[in-house]
């Protein structure tokens, strides 16, 4: 194993105020200590064929001169608040492994992922990226990256990760910039500076503070007893995936709207409240100029549907325009939402903000796999499972949180919830409540 570096020159250089994607992470992230690197984004894969060293070398320098938040750090300025720094030059650290057999480049592909993620990153003194490398017989096998959630996040990783495609398929920089022409940090922070982009900023936090006046202070019921760990149930299901893309279509609707419904009506269920709130994770690259964005720019939209627990085709076409609301107004200053919220706080009771949704469906370029079968869905939900991969440690104001992800052939939704308020058994009843409300609601609009 050896540490090497990419140096890198000639790039544009500035400085000015934190985005507030860069600003709401370094919040978050600066009171962690030892664990802030679980907020690193990182991301591993094969390189067919091997290629030498020098040659992803290059290739990163690309990166380097496309995405100007792999070059960015914070400082805190004289009030307090966190500024970016673009430099034009510096270098960024490289691990490389060697291994012997090509048998075995997978596993350490895998362990090298874990233990860049692990690493923190100096925000102030180092470049938010690191790389490694696994090398069989003096080329390249894989490749890793780590990057610290204030430089991208699942979908910035995702573009940056194209883009690296791009440019090892013989595209350049200029050529790249041509195909997905994306705002840079700097530029995003200007914009959010200017009037307009005040005004989004206000009409999104009128649009949190109406919704947090209108729904249940709670939805579960609060259990005052021990705090228990956080399970996390896995549902893999083929079904889902054929029954949830009829349905829409069937409906007009996105998917995203109908799993979104399923989770509210299951919420209606479960909780006894008719009413189903989320914070909805919005990755907010249908904004101009940063559709192909590698910073952070995801933020937490507020869901409230009233009457989850009537017919679901009712419910599904009435989620789609809420959410499709959600999506315009997540795009703001979340120092000043906190404050917004806290004020709100000390005048009554406000909307339960406890449970989580994260559609987070093709965030990474994947291996093309199989598409739906056509199998019939009783079939299909025969394949269905459910595991438990991990238990996490209790989650301050969370009591459920749901992502929605890719798997070949099917859906898999990995839910993570209170077991003090939403034990195993309910967890269980809650994800394959989700599967058979849309699977239903596809045979009944005619889905074989």
């Amino acid at each position: 194993m050896s540490d090497r570096l990419i140096g890198f020159s000639s790039g544009t250089s500035g400085s000015g105020q934190a985005t507030w994607g860069q600003h709401a992470i370094w919040d978050v992230v600066r009171g962690l200590g030892t664990d802030a690197p679980r907020y690193n984004v990182s991301v591993g894969a094969p390189v067919t064929p091997g290629l030498p060293a020098e040659q992803i070398f290059e290739m990163v320098r690309g990166l380097l001169h496309l995405h100007e938040s792999l070059r960015t750090r914070l400082e805190v300025d004289e009030t307090g608040r966190p500024t970016q720094i673009l430099d034009a030059s510096g270098s960024m650290p490289v691990v490389v492994r060697e291994c012997a057999s090509l048998d075995d480049v997978e596993e350490a592909g895998s362990v090298l992922v874990k233990d860049l993620a692990g690493l923190p990153f100096d925000f102030a003194g180092e470049w938010p990226v690191r790389a490694g490398l696994i090398e069989v017989e003096g080329l390249v096998r894989h490749i890793a990256f780590s990057l610290s959630h204030t430089a991208a996040d699942a979908w910035g990783m995702r573009w940056m990760a194209l883009n690296l495609i791009s440019i090892a398929t013989g595209d350049s920089v200029d050529k790249i910039r041509e195909l997905r022409p994306s705002l840079q940090p700097l530029a995003e922070a200007e914009f959010q500076a200017s009037d307009r982009g005040q005004r989004r900023d206000a009409a999104a936090r009128q649009h949190w503070a109406k919704k947090l006046r209108l729904g249940p202070p709670r939805i579960f019921p609060t259990d005052p007893g021990e705090r228990l760990p956080y399970p996390n149930a896995l549902l893999n299901s083929p079904a889902l995936l054929q029954a949830s893309e009829y349905v829409a279509g069937a409906l007009r609707v996105s998917t995203s709207s109908v799993l979104l419904a399923a989770a509210s009506a299951m919420v209606a269920r479960l909780s006894g409240s008719s009413d189903a709130a989320f914070q909805v994770v919005v990755n907010n690259r249908f904004l101009p100029g940063l559709t192909h964005a590698v910073s952070t720019i995801a933020q937490e939209g507020f869901f409230l549907l009233p009457n989850a627990d009537q017919e679901f085709s009712d419910v599904a076409r009435r989620t789609h325009p809420v959410l499709l609301s959600v999506y315009r107004n997540a795009y703001y200053d979340k120092g000043l939402l906190d404050q917004d919220i806290a004020a709100l706080v000390d005048e009554g009771p406000t909307t339960d903000r406890t449970c989580f949704f994260n559609d987070a469906r093709n965030l990474m370029p994947q291996a093309e796999g199989e598409p739906p079968s056509g199998a019939p869905l009783s079939k299909l939900k025969a394949r269905t499972t459910l595991t438990w991969p991990i238990d996490f440690e209790p989650r301050a104001n969370t009591t459920l949180a749901m992502d929605v992800l890719d798997a070949p052939s099917s859906i898999e939704l990995s839910m993570t919830a209170d077991s003090t308020v939403i034990p195993r058994a309910d967890m269980e009843r809650f994800l394959y409540g989700i599967e058979e409300i849309v699977v239903a609601e596809a045979l009944t609009l005619g889905c074989d």
